[in-house]
């Protein structure tokens, strides 16, 4: 179903991205491509394992409608289907989590096959898959033959990056699929990124400044205990391979994991609905890249039907509606993991670490690794009490020689029911079952929300350990029993809500516990102005359909008007203007005209806006007039661990920009005098306008945001399947178009991967979009075809009412019958 007419608000250029994706191919070689890897659209097709007939419906972006009489057949379907549309990037997620990928790419996935070893998600998919109920566990089953179906019938017609790679596809494993859900759960893991890039930084920066680059969340203390807990530490010299380590961290990340990078999610309460019934609307953002990890399905079954978004290789619909309920999920932003330094000392062929004074022998497990072309590899990875020695996966050598090693400690997943709880939640008939489900989820840290027509509800889902000392936030010494875990906090105390009284409940990754709060949720949060923005628009009148797309599709930032109070503060502008008169002549008419046109700036981020792009560029540049002589040079490892630590939570530039008057980084080292921060705004403000002559020329009116910051669809070889296209908002509006702030590239690093709106006062209440394509085969004609209706505001329809079902997915179908 198409959206209402959006072009009041939408940009001039829409809004488009995607996501850098596990595979595919350049649009430029689709014609090259064999069709037989596609499973068709109609006819019959005889399959192993079915009981009964099952017919196969697509709308007209490929999304499935599996109609069946039985729920065991509509999953073994669902296997089917999702190894037709996505066979390729669920082996290349398996192989991911199993930390195998060389075998498909060769010598050049070692490094990150390394690190996956060593965390060992099969650990953790083990214990899920064991305490999953015996129900849940032939769900999976039944599920996993679906996939062994479509393999087994298209042995030798597989996609063309599996088929030329050389690779056999091995058979699916009911346990694979709790193995890809594990590395859903490590993919919300940031704090592991951002306590790395913490040791990065340390090896230049004195612990006493460290807190200055790490803020927790506006006008709140810096985490200065957090820092001290590395003093006294030689880094540079005492732990090697930290370089390494990072780096196959970089990559993982780059493979586009099935995850929850940020995200959106907000339910309106019936007293605040236009119709007297509840919304609910979701928004997944993702790194830019294609295909999407997210794709559709709808099924209809006896005794079950829902529709929603999916991950190819689980049997789960993470976000979705079942004709009674609704539920969508946001990150949650929680800290369940720490890294811990553990010193080492090496003893013939043995590997020791100190312990509370005491030297334990470090735990061994021996990996072989198979490299595409080469001959296979065996290694050993080290564990602790914490748990594995992540710079063991640069090479055993490494490990042994460093005095220092990093363990990586993890919540234990053994009794956990999260597996059952997801299924649960899809078949909940009302708020009250859908809040039951929602507290049982444990194995990855959500803001899940749920509404039927009458109510609303909100549940932050995880495992949280009860750290003895310390927030979590730094790396903690390990032989120091003080910042050991003490078990996990209890699950009633984490955050939740019902029906509140003002009507509304929505997160966008903002702080959703207070400090001192009974538990530690986490200490890593992303900067506020989305969650404002959408307390501005949630609270402000009724809301229906309409205003749900306009918040999803909304570019305006509240960033620029706390920047402009910040300019305008008492005691700021006389000083300011004081330093603006004592740069050279050039650059005080440059400082003035952008501190002006700043003052002017309506913080509306459209692609078209000549004010937009000097507000980017004046937080580009102002990042580094206040932090590049301390972290510089830019092609360092510690301007970079920077720069990506800025994008994972709240921001050292825009905590800098706001207030930090007394930070250290407002002096510049590279100069005599010692400067302030109204002497380094103004040269950030001339700054802006030399940067934007460069790159977009002297017409200053003729500026543009969109030619600076635009969506560009590659895959992982690096070609470009789609794009540039302009492109308006950043990471501070709702409808996100994330970039790395200091990079000197604008270019989108996140988008919303998947949108969803569920409208309980609409005959067919919901809706949504795929930024890409339900397919992960460039030979598919729905590889990309979700990206216009992406930028045109369109949204699909999933009907529940029988009456709407042609009018959606026509009547032409494929049947599934049972071979005899």
């Amino acid at each position: 179903m198409a959206s209402p007419a959006l072009t009041h608000f939408l940009p001039r250029f829409g809004a488009a991205a995607a996501m850098v994706s596990l595979l595919g191919l350049s649009g430029c070689q689709l014609n090259s491509l064999s069709n037989d890897s596609l499973v068709p659209t109609s006819g019959v097709e005889p399959l192993k394992g079915l009981a009964q007939n099952v017919s196969v419906r697509r709308n007209s972006q490929g999304v499935p409608l599996i109609e069946s009489s039985s729920f065991h057949d509509a999953l073994f379907t669902l296997g089917y289907v999702h190894a037709g549309d996505r066979i390729s990037q669920m082996v290349r997620m398996r192989l991911l989590a199993q930390g195998r990928l060389a075998e498909l790419d060769g010598a050049d996935a070692l490094d990150t096959d390394r690190l996956m070893r060593s965390i060992n998600l099969k650990k953790n998919a083990d214990e899920l898959y064991k305490s999953a109920s015996p129900r849940l566990k032939k769900f999976f089953e039944v599920y996993a033959r679906g996939v062994n179906a479509y393999l087994f019938r298209y042995r030798d017609k597989l996609p063309t990056d599996l088929a030329q790679a050389g690779y056999r596809t091995q058979y699916w494993k009911p346990e694979d699929s709790a193995l890809i859900f594990s590395l859903l759960n490590f993919s919300t893991s940031v704090n592991l990124q951002e306590e790395l890039n913490t040791l990065v930084l340390a090896q230049t920066m004195a612990t006493n400044k460290l807190a200055w680059l790490t803020p927790t969340y506006p006008n709140e203390q810096l985490p200065t205990a957090e820092a001290e807990k590395l003093n006294g530490l030689n880094l540079a010299s005492q732990l090697q391979g930290l370089s390494g380590v990072t780096h196959a961290l970089e990559r993982v990340a780059e493979l586009n994991l099935p995850g929850v990078t940020a995200s959106s999610d907000w339910a309106i309460g019936p007293q605040r609905s236009r119709n007297g019934k509840s919304l609910l609307a979701n928004d997944i953002h993702q790194p830019i890249g294609i295909p999407s990890a997210w794709n559709y399905v709808q099924i209809r079954a006896p005794k079950y039907q829902a529709a929603g978004a999916s991950i190819a290789g689980l049997p789960t619909l993470f976000a979705g509606f079942n004709g009674k309920v609704a539920w969508g999920m946001s990150m949650a932003m929680g800290d369940n993991q720490d890294v811990f330094l553990e010193k080492l000392k090496r003893q013939g062929n043995s590997l020791y670490y100190l312990a509370d004074g005491k030297w334990l022998p470090a735990t061994v497990r021996n990996e072989t690794f198979f490299v595409k072309g080469q001959r296979p590899i065996r290694e050993a990875i080290y564990e602790t009490r914490h748990g594995p020695l992540l710079n063991s996966a640069v090479g055993t050598t490494t490990a042994l020689n460093s005095s220092l090693g990093l363990a990586l400690q993890t919540p234990d997943f053994k009794g956990d029911k999260t597996l059952d709880a997801f299924f649960d939640l899809s078949r909940a008939q009302n708020s009250e079952n859908a809040s039951d489900a929602s507290r049982e989820i444990r194995a990855i840290a959500l803001n899940l929300l749920y509404a039927d027509a009458s109510h609303i509800g909100w549940q932050v889902t995880g495992q949280y350990p009860n750290r003895r000392e310390g927030l979590g936030l730094y790396p903690s010494p390990g032989w120091d029993g003080r910042y050991d875990w003490d078990g996990y906090a209890d699950a009633m105390l984490h955050p939740y809500d019902q029906d509140p009284a003002q009507g509304w409940l929505g997160t966008a990754n903002q702080r959703t516990a207070a400090y001192g709060y009974g538990m530690q949720l986490s200490n890593s949060w992303l900067s506020p102005e989305r969650s404002e923005r959408l307390a501005q628009l949630a609270g402000s009148g009724k809301q229906d359909t309409r205003s749900m797309i306009a918040m999803q599709y909304d570019q305006t930032t509240l960033f620029a008007a706390k920047l402009k109070a910040m300019l305008n503060a008492p005691g700021m502008p006389p000083p300011l203007k004081q330093a603006i008169a004592a740069l050279p002549a050039a650059d005080q008419t440059k400082a003035r005209e952008a501190l002006d046109r700043l003052m002017a700036f309506d913080g509306k981020l459209s692609p078209t806006s000549s004010d937009a792009a000097l507000y980017e560029l004046f937080l580009q540049e102002s990042g580094k007039q206040i932090f590049l002589d301390k972290l510089g040079p830019e092609s360092s490892d510690s301007w970079k661990a920077f720069i990506a630590t800025n994008s994972l939570s709240y921001s050292a530039v825009s905590d800098h920009l706001l207030g930090r008057e007394d930070s250290p980084f407002w002096d510049d080292t590279r100069t005599p005098q010692k400067e302030d921060k109204p002497a380094i705004l103004a040269r950030s403000l001339a700054a802006t306008i030399t940067a934007g002559d460069s790159l977009m020329g002297s017409d200053h009116r003729a500026w543009q945001w969109g030619k600076l910051h635009h969506y560009l669809w590659r895959n992982t070889n690096g070609q470009t399947v789609r794009g540039p296209i302009a492109a308006g908002g950043d990471h501070t509006t709702l409808n996100v178009a994330a970039y790395t702030l200091g990079s000197n590239n604008f270019t989108t690093t996140v988008i919303p991967a998947m949108r969803m709106i569920v409208d309980f006062g609409q005959s067919e209440p919901m809706m949504a979009q795929n930024s890409t394509g339900q397919s992960s085969n460039p030979a598919s004609p729905h590889y990309a075809d979700g990206i216009d209706s992406w930028l045109k505001g369109q949204y699909m329809s999933f009907p529940m009412q029988p009456k709407n079902v042609d009018r959606v997915y026509g009547k032409t179908h494929l049947t599934l019958v049972p071979e005899k």
